[in-house]
């Protein structure tokens, strides 16, 4: 099994808690001894047996090959739980040694279903990450959130292989958080910040692959309506986005002209862990009708949309996704205290009710 997902978003605490108890192997790459143990991986991760836990296993993507051969073997001595923060790199070679062999699981920060419905604008303001949303204030919570994009920075990101000035980097990733929601033009964004194309293409690769942002791809479906290509992007800690927009508390945020898009992406980041779709889009078409979010469930499309008001409505753009998508039912996410139907296929759900939906779909 192969448990993938952003820095410090608990993956190693995770496997600390399973292990507990357990006579279990835990490498981890970024340690220097443990590096030491692997530099002749065939000679020790052979002779193992047990669960074996290999932390930061982008360090050394070599390995696996030799994980297929240790699979492999017909009494199989040793189970693998690989731990990994770069999922292009985790993915490409684990789906071309061990096909077949592997289940990935997708790790991210806490969500609404973890901590409660008391704490959800708590965890609105400072992000999913375990030490920013547990911090013992908000002034410590946007330290730790500083130190974390400067360390993604200077250490995270060459230890990758990815040779991008931090500077760089950070100007794409901020310019980025201002962009949040919003469909994702290369060249429009390229040329605010001086860059080509394909290098401003390239940055979003680097920064989706370390789970930092999202790309929502549109729905496509065989209508005769002009349809929106571009996926659209999201900075996928809200947290992460408040400190790259340098708002540090609640009044700053709601002072902001981004506070909408910040909620509006902060709530469907919500429901795949609630529903857990196989796949999850946005649908679009160039006369603006719009829904936020798209998913499959048992055979029907259902959809999602997110509304920073406190009183929700029917729109047209509603009605029309609802007509030209047959949506079975559109859960429209808003911040209020009370579910009540606004139409036959459209009920308005408070966001802190976002982790049931899987329970009333």
């Amino acid at each position: 099994m192969a448990v993938r997902g952003p820095r410090q978003s608990g993956k190693t605490t995770l496997a600390r808690q399973l292990t507990a108890g357990l006579d279990a192997v835990c490498l981890d790459l970024e340690s220097p001894s443990d590096l030491a143990r692997v530099a002749n991986p065939q000679l020790y991760l052979g002779a193992l047996e047990g669960l074996v836990v290999i932390d930061g296993v982008q360090a050394r993507p070599d390995l696996f090959p030799l994980l297929r051969v240790l699979a492999d073997r017909s009494h199989a001595p040793a189970r693998l739980l690989i731990l990994g923060s770069a999922w292009p790199d985790i993915t490409r070679h684990a789906s071309e040694s061990l096909a077949g062999r592997i289940e990935f699981v997708e790790f991210g920060g806490f969500d609404l279903s973890e901590v409660g419905v008391q704490a959800s604008e708590r965890l609105w303001l400072r992000g999913g990450f375990p030490r920013s949303f547990l911090a013992a204030s908000d002034e410590d919570s946007v330290a730790w959130r500083e130190s974390l994009v400067r360390t993604f920075l200077e250490r995270d990101i060459p230890q990758l292989g990815i040779s991008i000035p931090a500077v760089t980097l950070k100007r794409f990733w901020t310019m980025l958080a201002h962009w949040h929601g919003q469909l994702w033009n290369a060249s429009e964004l390229g040329r605010a910040l001086g860059f080509s194309d394909k290098t401003t293409r390239s940055h979003l690769d680097q920064l989706t692959g370390t789970y930092l942002v999202r790309r929502l791809p549109p729905w496509h479906a065989n209508l005769a309506k002009r349809q929106v290509r571009a996926p659209k992007v999201y900075l996928r800690d809200s947290g992460l986005l408040h400190t790259l927009l340098a708002l540090p508390d609640r009044d700053a945020l709601f002072a902001h002209p981004k506070v909408g898009a910040s909620w509006e992406g902060f709530c469907p980041e919500q429901v795949p862990g609630a529903v857990q779709p196989s796949e999850a889009y946005f649908r679009a078409t160039h006369g603006a009708a719009e829904i936020d979010l798209v998913f499959p469930w048992r055979g029907r499309l259902q959809g999602v949309e997110v509304r920073w008001r406190e009183q929700p409505r029917m729109t047209r753009s509603l009605h029309t996704a609802i007509t030209d998508l047959d949506l079975e039912h559109v859960w429209l996410v808003y911040p209020g205290d009370e579910r009540f139907p606004l139409h036959e296929r459209v009920t308005a759900l408070p966001a802190a009710q976002v982790p049931t939906l899987a329970q009333v779909l």
